[in-house]
Order: structure tokens, then sequence, then C-alpha cells
């Protein structure tokens, strides 16, 4: 453990990242599997940008969004694989302080990010199915930017507020964390001052960008569901209800996680459910999403073969 001096106290200078395996013959296997991970989310993120970028008939508010959607997914799994790919290949599992308190910073930054975004993708259906005569006023160009500039501010702010309280904490004992990246329930076990206002504060966090927005996002499938069923007819209805398929599969996902992640703060021990969890919320997710959205989108389809395949979009 790498402590320094400070008085009579010995002070926390990095954090140990026990990672997912203490297995040494486990790394070279799992260095590949998240390899590939990565580069699959990487790719895949990408190509649905590209294919949005690249299609006129795609140029329209739910798709500037996925857009955005794709480009957190990609920050997302980049804050914590690439470090995670590194202590595979090495025997050097330590973290500084500093870079464990950027990781905190950019992971609660682009999740916090994502929570509006989805937030926001559900108001864009509501508006198309139940307000189709004012969509386009009401989901203009600059009320587009407007939420999406809206969405990193409340987000910055919050990840900002974060990481500045957890620096104030001491950490003077273990510096051992369970887990392959740094989270704040983690850190919270291994201070050894109060952490009442910073749990206070992600209890705060949690009722505005985790559940309002899941209020907000259930009150506006309400009204679509409703609207929906109204439709008489069969086709009608499906295609509806596969605009908005795509999007509800990958709120459950997201939120389920980072209800799982955040619920366990009194968890004494870390444990490999956690580990599980952050795979599926920064890695599992990330990757999921262009699959889930290309899935039933004949639209996202067509661009996507048009991209690989360089033909023109018809006129």
């Amino acid at each position: 453990m790498d402590l320094g001096a400070s008085g009579n106290d010995s002070v926390v200078t990095e954090f140990v990242l026990l990672g997912l395996t203490k297995t040494p013959a486990l790394r070279p296997i799992l260095f590949v599997i998240f390899l590939l991970a990565y580069v699959a989310t990487v790719g895949g993120n990408f190509s649905i940008l590209a294919a949005i970028l690249a299609e006129p008939k795609l140029h329209t508010p739910m798709y500037f969004f996925l857009g955005n959607l794709s480009l957190l997914d990609v920050g997302c799994i980049s804050v914590t694989v690439p470090a995670m790919l590194g202590h595979f290949m090495s025997n050097n599992r330590s973290i500084l302080y500093r870079s464990c308190l950027s990781q905190l910073f950019f992971f609660h930054l682009l999740a916090g990010v994502d929570c509006f975004l989805l937030t926001v993708m559900a108001y864009d259906r509501y508006l198309a199915i139940c307000q189709p005569l004012t969509y386009s006023t009401r989901m203009s160009w600059g009320i587009q930017r407007a939420l999406a500039g809206m969405s990193c501010v409340f987000s910055f702010s919050n990840a900002l507020t974060q990481t500045v309280t957890v620096s104030t904490l001491t950490f003077c004992g273990p510096n051992v964390i369970n887990h392959f990246y740094c989270d704040l329930p983690q850190l919270f076990q291994l201070s050894c001052s109060s952490t009442q206002l910073n749990e206070q504060l992600l209890f705060a966090a949690a009722a505005f960008m985790g559940v309002a927005p899941l209020v907000l996002i259930t009150v506006s499938y309400g009204h679509v569901a409703a609207a929906v069923l109204r439709i008489r007819s069969a086709e009608g209805r499906k295609k509806a209800f596969s605009t908005c398929g795509s999007h509800l599969t990958v709120v459950g996902i997201f939120y389920g996680t980072g209800v799982f992640s955040y619920m366990r703060l009194g968890s004494v021990e870390a444990s490999d459910k956690d580990k599980g969890i952050g795979i599926l919320n920064t890695v599992i997710s990330p990757m999921l999403n262009p699959v889930i959205y290309s899935l039933r989108n004949p639209d996202v389809q067509g661009a996507l073969r048009r991209v690989f395949t360089r033909r023109q979009p018809p006129t």
C-alpha cells in the first residue's frame, strides 16, 4: 500500500483495484473477451452514428438523440474498459488517487447525461405519437440542442459535486477496492471520515437524476400506450409500439442495473454481484444498445447497409 505521510497520519495516495479475478491463468482469456466487447461496442455505436449522419431519412429528433446516446455509450465503456485491459496484462493493479477521482467524475458525467437523454427520448416519442400536429414546432432543432445542452449541464454539475465532496474524505486505512473501477459505494467503504454528507448528496442526486426521469418516462409512455391503443389498425399499432419498444428495453437495462448498484450503500463488503452489475452497466449495456435500436428498425438497417456498401440513399 502506497501511503504518504501527513502529520501523524498516513494518507492513501493510490488505490488497488482487485479487478474481476485473482487467477492469473484467466487474465489473458478475460483480456480477449473484453477487448472484443470494447471493439464491438465502439464499432457498433459509431456505425449507428455514421448511419444517422449519412441517411437523410434519419435526420429527425429521435435519431439526433440516438446519435448522442451512441457517443455516450462509447465514452462510458472507454472510462472503464481500457484501464481494466491494462490491468489484465500487468501485475500492477494500482490506480493513483487523482486518476481514481477522474474516472469517477467522467463515469458519473456520462451516466448522468444518459439518464436525461433517455427521458428526452421518451418525451420525443410522446410528442410524436400524442401531439403530432405540434411536433415539428415543439421539437425544433433549437429545442433539440437546448435539451441536449441542459442534460450535459445538469449531469456536469452533479458529477463535479460528487467528485469534489469525495475529495474531501480522508482515506487513511485499507486502499484495496474490490471492483474493476472507482465508484462511490466502494470509496465510501474505504473512507475513515464520515460519509454522511456524501450519502445525502448521492441520495438527492438519485432522486433528481434517477427517480424523477423514470417517473417522467413512465408518464410519457402511459400516454403513448393510451394513444396507440386507440389506433384501429393493427398494423398502425404494431408500427407505433415498435418505435418505442427499443427505447423501453434500453431504459429497463439502464435503470435496472443502476438501481441495484446504488441501493446497497449500507453493505459493509462489496461482492462479486457488484462486479457483475458493473459489467452489465458499463460493458454489456453500451454493447447491446446498437443491436437493440437496429434489430427492429428497417430505416436504421437500410442506412447501415448503405454505409457498409457505400450506396447512395434513394432520392
